[in-house]
């Protein structure tokens, strides 16, 4: 009796610790939780999403294969709940994509992922030297203007950004604001293979007006200071949606470039963010220098852009950054109370 007492006895307790164990599996909140991500077509956006996924495969989430969606309706995409999270926030330049898809009632903005993020208008130094150019507003001379025609219509060609981004609102208010719609236009379309213009341009010798954006691998090819340099603008003035924004905010090394000095941050569907705490602590502490982000932009434009090519640097930029890399794995374990 008292034997087949001690094997019920045992047989409970057995079965509450398999109950407890498996309670304790099926509540942990990185078990199984896929989570989805999305960048745009910007192949440098690529190598943070992977570098951030790398954590978050750490942590013990199954991480969902990225999707590319364009501004802003990667954020409308977040807010619905139909993707997580995305390392695409320009913390100034995307306010008005966040507050249209919901802002602070679906979506949060958790650290800082890269900054800072410089935006302005460049011009070829030897233009810029030989007829003493150093503003925007000096455009509104016609025979200055016609210094940058590309396309023989007399007016100066400025090399904008894709459309739908926010710098194409920014470029569109400007030209209204410096009084230039009549010496300037806007040339919108593939960033990318538009800079490719830009610089066979320069190399010929020719005057060249375009949008720059850095971290990205145009300053590594054409220098500022040494190949081009930063245009100042008469004075700052922005879209509505960017209204609080100062000259203080605008200027580097004492130049008035008038794009907000901005910084890139994670954003994440609010539930999510709730629902998963060592995701959030993790979006929280991840940090990308910018200049690790030209390097990659550089390796990008040499020809290593293919999916595996990304996250062989992704995973490269973690083995030369492993240590502090596991350091904010294992706080953002914390956040949940799991360890390795």
């Amino acid at each position: 009796m008292k034997r087949q007492l001690r094997q019920l006895t045992l047989g409970i307790t057995g079965t509450f610790l398999l109950l407890g164990l498996i309670a304790c599996q099926s509540t942990s909140p990185t078990k199984k939780t896929k989570v989805r991500a999305a960048h745009s077509n910007w192949t440098e956006e690529h190598f943070q999403t992977a570098i951030v996924n790398i954590g978050l495969e750490k942590l013990g989430y199954e991480i969902a294969e990225p999707q590319e969606i364009d501004y802003p309706a990667i954020y409308v995409s977040v807010a619905n709940g139909d993707l997580d999270y995305s390392t695409i926030n320009g913390e100034r330049a995307h306010q008005e994509f966040f507050a249209n898809a919901g802002g602070q009632t679906k979506l949060k903005q958790v650290g800082v992922l890269t900054a800072p993020l410089v935006q302005g208008y460049q011009i070829d130094k030897k233009t810029a030297d030989q007829y003493q150019i150093t503003n925007l507003g000096q455009l509104k001379d016609p025979k200055i203007a016609q210094l940058f025609d590309s396309d023989g219509n007399g007016k100066a060609n400025l090399v904008g950004c894709n459309p739908g981004w926010f710098c194409e609102v920014i470029i569109d208010h400007h030209l209204k604001a410096y009084g230039l719609e009549d010496t300037v236009e806007h040339n919108r379309g593939q960033y990318i293979t538009l800079l490719a213009d830009v610089i066979t341009r320069q190399q010929q010798g020719k005057s060249v007006l375009y949008y720059a954006f850095n971290p990205h691998w145009i300053s590594t090819v054409l220098k500022p200071e040494q190949d081009v340099i930063w245009l100042e603008v008469p004075f700052t003035s922005l879209p509505e949606s960017q209204k609080n924004i100062t000259e203080k905010d605008t200027s580097v090394a004492g130049k008035n470039l008038g794009f907000g000095i901005d910084r890139q941050r994670i954003f994440a569907n609010k539930e999510f963010l709730a629902a998963n705490p060592a995701a959030k602590r993790w979006f929280e502490l991840v940090e990308i220098p910018p200049e690790d982000v030209n390097t990659e932009s550089l390796y990008i434009k040499e020809g290593e852009s293919t999916p595996e090519d990304i996250r062989r640097h992704a995973q490269e930029w973690v083995t030369n950054h492993q240590d502090l890399f596991d350091s904010w794995v294992e706080e953002a374990q914390k956040a949940t109370g799991e360890t390795n």
